[in-house]
């Protein structure tokens, strides 16, 4: 390193500014914790991939108050929904619908969510979370590699270059999140192996243009059609419904097939054929390699070095579920490392990341699987019995998507021997779970806010409006400790401070009796309950707060 290179200090560095990288330094920047990103290229994504963000992460995109900003970004594909499969696009059978509505916006969702399904392509969702990164405070660094780290008891010391000038920069931070990809430098340098049946299949991804796929396709607005014809198959996806579009063939890598042998020729070729439409005018504008795989990391940290999305699980496409589960990873981590470094929770907290994380990432990537072998992914090739999956054929994504659990970690009163991932949605205020979703409004107040809305900053105790007690003793809890615990009475009485909709009972909602009280993490799952009253609240409370944030 130069004799006069820099120096800084910082209390997270990320490594990684894709989808993953970004959201943690967005949820870092939301809670007030200072951090440094590095990611080798120059730029956010150029390639639209990546495109299904589904109910759990819009949920957690709008507490980091950009939910509408990522709609936006997506308005071209909002009409689109679906996945369809067919042999021949052309034709006037138009083949089956495995999904018709991938958003699933119907009662059942409305029901646990305020939130819906996304469609918004990697390089369109990148730059708002860029931008949002920085409007919090985030130092972001592009075309900066991270060249070596080291790590001792105190903190992390890496060394980072510009790859424009090459001047190097020592950093010294508390903590180290590695969001830097599949093939991770960062998880090979710990010695972290994997788990897993590993590669799955390749495809080559290819962009190209075409402004008569647009009468062929006509007003099926599908977010991915399957195409499976006897001459050529593959995977079209749209990117503007008019012109601009996306085909992932499938890629013989595993038989020697070279990526020079996907010619733009040969490329247009494939996609006539896949569609069933010879004289289609086809433009090819890029391609990128990529290889579908199920691996799982044997441990989500070491030391003070954590993993975080693609560097921690590997997952097939079909489902969406790989980008989805590393966003979530980075969520569940930035809240609990802001706790331990503001002092409001013991080291020991880090260690339940992995204890969450690291189940859910297994059940998932196991869903995923079975999903592709449900859809018949071009391409992909399973093994005898490989759909005997999780959820049963061509069901249950929801449970998946959002009735995971934490069986594990900074939760009390969980059963551990209950599955991560329930048959069906059971979101009724058990620890472990994602608190549920309920519409209120404030007293004398016009507008409506979901209970999610209330979850972000701080730990939260939610309680009837006649249950004063535990009111009470959330305010000397939060005292003792120096904690920030918000509480909030819900109910119609006069001391309620937010009230249920018409006919709704947010105790019952959160499988309490009036008198109970639910205890919530700022990522919004359950992390406590009181089944009703206790002859000592704030004796209750504080054991429970204690344990849960590991203050010995």
């Amino acid at each position: 390193m130069e004799k006069n290179a820099e120096q800084h200090r910082v209390p997270v560095l990320i490594v990684g500014g894709s989808l993953v990288g970004l959201s943690a330094s967005l949820f870092l920047g939301r809670l007030g914790v200072r951090h440094l990103l590095v990611e080798k290229h120059p730029d956010t994504s150029v390639h639209p991939r990546g495109r299904g963000n589904n109910l759990r992460t819009m949920e957690v995109f709008r507490a980091a108050g950009v939910e509408e900003r990522i709609r936006a970004a997506a308005s071209l594909l909002a009409d689109n929904h679906g996945i369809l499969q067919t042999p021949d696009l052309a034709a006037a059978d138009a083949g089956e619908w495995l999904v018709r509505q991938i958003d699933e916006k119907g009662p059942p969702t409305r029901r646990f969510s305020p939130s819906a399904w996304c469609v918004c392509s990697q390089n369109d969702l990148e730059p708002v979370l860029r931008k949002a990164a920085v409007e919090q405070g985030g130092d972001l660094r592009y075309g900066t590699e991270m060249l070596s780290f080291e790590q001792d008891d105190d903190g992390v010391t890496a060394v980072v270059r510009d790859r424009a000038s090459g001047r190097d920069t020592t950093v010294r931070a508390d903590y180290l999140i590695a969001a830097d990809g599949p093939r991770s430098p960062v998880r090979e340098r710990l010695g972290i192996g994997q788990t897993g049946p590993g590669d799955l299949f390749h495809n080559v991804s290819i962009t190209f243009r075409s402004r008569g796929l647009a009468g062929i396709v006509g007003d099926r607005r599908f977010v991915v059609c399957y195409l499976t014809g006897p001459e050529a198959e593959g995977a079209l996806l749209p990117v503007d419904n008019a012109e601009r579009w996306v085909f992932h063939a499938p890629w013989k890598y595993d038989r020697g097939e070279a990526l020079e042998d996907f010619t733009d020729e040969r490329c247009a070729d494939i996609i006539r054929a896949a569609v069933g439409a010879r004289g289609l005018d086809v433009s090819i504008t890029g391609k990128a390699p990529w290889h579908a795989a199920e691996r799982v990391a044997e441990h989500y940290a070491r030391g003070r070095v954590f993993l975080a999305g693609d560097s921690a699980h590997e997952m097939s496409p079909t489902g969406a579920f790989g980008s989805n589960t590393g966003i979530q990873d980075a969520h569940n981590l930035a809240w609990k490392l802001a706790a331990v470094l503001d002092g409001t929770a013991g080291r020991a907290l880090l260690d339940t990341y992995e204890a969450e994380r690291l189940p859910v990432a297994r059940a998932t990537s196991a869903r995923a699987s079975a999903r592709s072998v449900e859809h018949s992914h071009p391409g992909y090739e399973p093994a005898p019995g490989a759909v005997a999956g999780l959820g049963g054929p061509r069901g249950g994504l929801l449970p998946v998507v959002l009735g995971y659990r934490y069986v594990r970690g900074a939760v009390l009163g969980t059963d551990p021997e209950m599955p991560v991932v329930p048959e069906r949605m059971d979101l009724t205020g058990a620890p472990g779970t994602r608190a549920p979703h309920m519409w209120l409004h404030r007293p004398g107040a016009g507008g409506r806010l979901s209970t999610l809305d209330l979850y972000e900053r701080s730990l939260v105790l939610l309680t009837g409006s006649g249950a004063k007690d535990w009111w009470a003793a959330a305010e000397l809890v939060a005292a003792r400790l120096s904690i920030d615990l918000d509480a909030y009475r819900i109910g119609d009485g006069p001391e309620a401070d937010l009230a249920p909709e018409a006919g709704a009972d947010w105790a019952a909602v959160h499988g309490t009796a009036p008198e109970g009280a639910v205890l919530v993490r700022p990522d919004g799952f359950v992390a406590w309950r009181a089944a009703g009253q206790d002859p000592d609240p704030e004796a209750a409370l504080f054991t429970a707060v204690t344990s849960l944030l590991r203050r010995g």
